[in-house]
């Protein structure tokens, strides 16, 4: 995969319909993945294998499942359908979570690095082997019956959401790569990317998420943009690399411009050690800018392939 898109949809009869339409369109303007996040309505690897099984060649993933009020067992089952049902072109996301996702979970958001290790061990015995014996300090995973689906092989890839020390640290030891948002090239190329390679055996994924819209009403655009990321704001992995790169908000991290500005943008991305990019919150302005997006980030994927 080199460039991709995060699609989601407000204002819509059935969410799923709209989705699939949204891919449809995103893969035909050359867009070679879509990826969804985890909210508290619907089950992001559901509609990750639906929208691959939709849309035959595009690459769908997750991004990101919180590891906090979930189980193995449970996740690895979701993600080996998804698998299967896509015919290998699924990636399973994971995150940390937060306070805001352990409380709707009723659930103490405690020791969360300790809790993110257990898990991706567990998690990578159960897709790799079919089963896993593991006792943990916060996780036991002892399925009593085999947990592996036909059909899901190779094994979906797994993926991170980190981007504080300690995730980086364990996601690079145990994970295939990460899925870092709201970090900029000089955190990428500072803090994010020397701490997971060093942490990896092998060249890790480094999938870069990046708020961007190609319009010509900047201003507006920018607006909403504050409006709508300042929720980030709040959450310490969030604030913490937006003000490692220098940036006082969210929205600072967005690029929002013409053509030739979202590319120069996209490439320092690249440049900081990305090896692909998503485009995401193209919702941020007119269905008209969101498709032109769309079409930028579909031929700069088509120049990466060729070049």
């Amino acid at each position: 995969m080199t460039l991709g898109i995060a699609l989601a949809a407000t204002n819509v009869e059935n969410y799923v319909d709209a989705i699939v339409a949204k891919a449809r369109t995103a893969h035909d303007l050359g867009l070679k993945s879509a990826w969804f996040g985890q909210r508290m309505d619907y089950d992001s690897p559901a509609l990750a294998a639906i929208v691959g099984r939709e849309v035959p060649g595009l690459q769908v993933g997750t991004s990101a499942i919180p590891v906090i009020g979930r189980h193995p067992v449970n996740v690895a089952a979701q993600a080996q359908t998804a698998q299967a049902a896509t015919h290998g072109r699924y990636h399973l996301g994971l995150a940390v979570g937060s306070t805001l996702v352990a409380d709707a979970f009723g659930t103490p958001f405690d020791r969360p690095i300790a809790r993110l290790r257990e898990f991706l061990t567990a998690t990578m015995q159960l897709l790799e082997t079919g089963t896993a014996d593991f006792h943990g300090e916060l996780l036991t995973v002892t399925p009593t019956l085999p947990t592996a689906v036909p059909g899901a092989q190779p094994r979906p890839p797994v993926l991170v959401a980190a981007m504080g020390p300690q995730a980086l640290s364990v996601s690079g030891e145990l994970a295939d790569g990460i899925l870092p948002y709201l970090a900029g090239p000089k955190t990428l190329t500072t803090h994010i990317v020397p701490a997971v390679t060093r942490a990896s055996t092998t060249k890790p994924r480094v999938v870069a998420f990046v708020p961007a819209v190609v319009t010509a009403d900047t201003e507006t655009v920018r607006a909403h943009a504050h409006d709508k990321l300042s929720f980030y704001e709040q959450i310490p992995s969030y604030s913490r690399v937006i003000n490692l790169e220098g940036a006082s908000r969210a929205a600072d991290l967005a690029l929002i411009g013409d053509e030739e500005t979202i590319t120069a943008g996209i490439h320092r991305y690249f440049e900081a050690g990305a090896t692909e990019v998503v485009i995401t919150s193209t919702d941020l302005s007119t269905q008209e800018d969101e498709r032109r997006t769309w079409k930028l980030a579909g031929q700069l994927a088509a120049d990466r392939v060729g070049a």
